[in-house]
């Protein structure tokens, strides 16, 4: 094809984009939007979920890329074909393809593969160069697939519009000398949280600062507090003896402004539109806490990209962070591309690469002593799409979903297995399995071998359609969700599985406790699922209990019982009348029963859907807290007996949009939320005293 075509080629395609771009416009003018996504509604649910939010922003530089671009495009199409009727109601019964033709087995398909490091920057240049093709590429038929299904639907659209119907769219770380810890995923591993104690104080993240309060004595006192720059973001803290670790990201910008022309300043001005480079660097503050109210900064240690999540282990810290690389056109602008550590650009032989030859970000990680932040112990970087983390006591596993469908017609996930031990990173090996992990609490490490439970759903626009066109109405060509089970060896080899089950369901929580792993689906009722595992070659699912509504954390409470905490739903699963807490009793896995529940009425979610590290659960003080929302956000604390089931033994409204947490030291009970302690006795729960800091 020569220039002149090349040219009108794209000129053409340029033109059906800005048709349709028009057309999206067009359509969205008319969207009402409903009280729950006004500005005021969403601020308030942004300021909830702000710290889950805010790990996934990306490092932002002036350029656009075409795929942000597309995704905009598919977003306000989605917007505008729920306004017009465009979309189904479910997304169960549609389908253009028999499922029975949908894919190899991962058994058959998926092989694991030793995980190869770059032999020099050049690769992973390479491979962003292609991950900007495949996004151009997949702009493209994105937008041609949708002019085509906007024109075939032009005619049913036109009849239509005048009455368009719209659719509406951790194991808490066991008590040391009487005081609890946070909750965490893997029992042995320490994660850092907004608040934490030592059973002598209590260490708070409040805005940019961190507070440290005594409750040595009768009354609480703040004796320091740390304040940090407004450029860096507090995020986590931790405790280890006498230091205490504050992870942070820190956004700098490299250029000058442009100058505001009123003062004719060049200063980088919140009043201004700022044109030059933004970075962002994660760091980890040590100081030394062993006279509190005299807080002493020892050392920080910094890396490229936004922070994620910290582990500590046997005196070392793992630190995560996301880092996503540009495309400069100077291949030489490493810094555009390769992460740094502690300043100094990361060695291509420690950037481990992805099986596919294409990527766009990395997950870095470094160690360091806590006795001894200044010196790195080790560095890598995962490069290719991040995604969900789980950290055992020996690997760390990094989870990256696959929606592509270039492989097979369903959804996959690739996962990374990084051994650690005493501050050094070993790649272990990769491979890529059918389904997506809906949580850190879907895989597990257990014995050497890895157990994981996956939600298999189809890929690109066989999914979801979004015109009513696209929809194929042939009875017997239902696409629907299932769910696969997998045992892994020690070098990520499947030694056992188990496909389709529930099918037309999708995992909404799971627990692995020891030889036998539960898991939760749900549609209409609340099927929990439990599998015997102790034979890594021959999984089995030994039970399956059904009631309405689900639970969207479980936790092991004491011997053969299960806690779930989700929400109740009646029996056509479309009314929640709830916050739902069971109790399940496993004391025989193959039948289990849920042998008491509890509604908190006129709420509908818990902070554990979002952050398990917000749930109190302690077996031996008998002690289940968690902040339920509704027209206000409410903190219970509830206990539990066999006769009685739960009694909910402390309510507080909290009006506050800060991460609220519950802890206890000794007798008494602390109730963090910003800048608000309050302390109770345990036995009453009545006031015995507060602090505003």
């Amino acid at each position: 094809m020569g220039l002149d075509e090349n040219m009108d080629e794209n000129k053409g395609a340029r033109t059906e984009e800005q048709r349709i771009t028009e057309k999206i416009t067009e359509d969205a003018k008319k969207i009402e939007i409903p009280e729950s996504l006004q500005p005021d509604a969403v601020e308030k649910m942004l300021e909830q979920s702000q710290r889950g939010k805010q790990r996934r922003k990306q490092r932002r530089r002036r350029g656009i890329y075409t795929a942000a671009a597309a995704a905009c495009i598919c977003f306000a199409v989605g917007t505008a074909a729920v306004q017009n009727g465009w979309m189904k109601e479910t997304a169960g019964n549609i389908t253009k393809t028999d499922r029975t033709k949908r894919q190899v087995r991962s058994s058959e398909a998926s092989v694991p593969t030793k995980i190869a490091s770059a032999d020099g920057y050049e690769d992973i240049y390479a491979y962003l160069q292609a991950e900007v093709k495949a996004q151009e590429v997949q702009a493209r038929q994105q937008a041609g697939e949708l002019a085509k299904s906007m024109n075939e639907s032009a005619e049913a659209e036109s009849a239509s519009d005048a009455g368009v119907q719209s659719y509406g769219v951790g194991e808490t770380a066991p008590a040391s000398d009487g005081y609890t810890d946070t909750n965490v995923r893997e029992m042995g591993v320490g994660e850092g949280d907004v608040v934490k104690t030592d059973g002598k104080n209590l260490y708070i993240q409040n805005g940019q600062n961190i507070q440290i309060v005594s409750i040595a004595g009768k009354e609480m006192e703040q004796l320091a507090s740390i304040h940090l720059e407004e450029e860096k973001q507090i995020y986590e803290l931790y405790i280890e003896g006498d230091s205490l670790l504050v992870a942070y990201t820190e956004t700098v910008y490299e250029k000058e402004a442009q100058e505001d022309e009123d003062s004719g300043a060049g200063e980088i001005s919140k009043d201004v539109a700022y044109l030059g480079d933004v970075y962002n660097y994660t760091g980890i503050a040590v100081y030394n806490v062993a006279e509190p109210s005299r807080p002493e900064l020892v050392d920080t240690f910094t890396q490229s990209g936004v922070f994620y999540t910290m582990r500590v282990k046997d005196g070392y810290v793992y630190l995560l962070s996301h880092f996503y690389a540009d495309l400069p056109e100077d291949r030489n602008a490493i810094e555009s591309y390769i992460p740094e550590v502690q300043g100094k650009t990361l060695e291509s032989s420690r950037i481990f690469l992805p099986q596919y030859q294409r990527g766009s970000q990395y997950t870095v990680i470094s160690s360091f002593a806590v006795a001894e932040p200044s010196k790195k112990t080790d560095s890598a970087a995962v490069f290719g799409n991040a995604g969900l983390y789980y950290v055992s006591g020996e690997n760390i596993y990094i989870c990256e979903d696959d929606y592509s469908g270039e492989e097979t017609e369903v959804t996959q996930t690739c996962i990374r297995k990084i051994g650690y031990k005493d501050g050094m990173l070993e790649a272990k090996g990769q491979i890529k399995l059918d389904g997506i992990l809906h949580d850190s609490f879907s895989i597990d490490e257990y014995k050497g071998n890895l157990r994981l439970a996956t939600t298999v759903s189809q890929t690109g626009d066989q999914a979801v359609p979004l015109l009513k066109s696209s929809v194929a109405e042939e009875p017997g060509t239902e696409i629907k969700d299932s769910n696969s089970l997998y045992v892994l060896n020690a070098d990520l080899e499947i030694t056992g599985e188990i496909h389709d089950l529930a099918e037309g369901e999708q995992i909404y929580s799971a627990r692995f406790i020891g030889d036998t792993g539960y898991f939760v689906t749900y549609r209409q009722t609340d099927p929990l699922f439990s599998a015997d595992l102790s034979d890594p070659a021959e999984p089995k699912i030994i039970g399956a209990l059904k009631i309405p509504g689900f639970s969207e954390y479980l936790h092991p409470f004491g011997e053969g019982k299960l806690l779930g905490i989700g929400m109740d739903v009646d029996e056509t699963g479309t009314v929640t009348n709830g916050v739902k807490v069971s109790m399940f009793d496993i004391s025989d896995p193959s039948d289990v029963e849920e042998v008491q529940k509890y509604i908190l009425e006129d709420t509908y979610s818990t902070d554990i859907t979002y952050d398990y590290r917000a749930a109190l659960i302690s077996e031996e003080k008998n002690l289940i807290g968690f902040t339920a929302y509704g027209q206000t956000q409410i903190y219970y604390v509830l206990s539990y007996d066999n006769e009685n089931g739960f009694t909910v033994r402390f309510s507080r409204e909290m009006m506050s949009y800060a991460e609220i947490r519950g802890l206890y030291v000794g007798e008494t009970f602390y109730l963090v939320a910003g800048n608000i302690v309050e302390a109770y006795t345990m036995d009453t729960f009545d006031k015995i005293d507060d602090i505003v800091l």
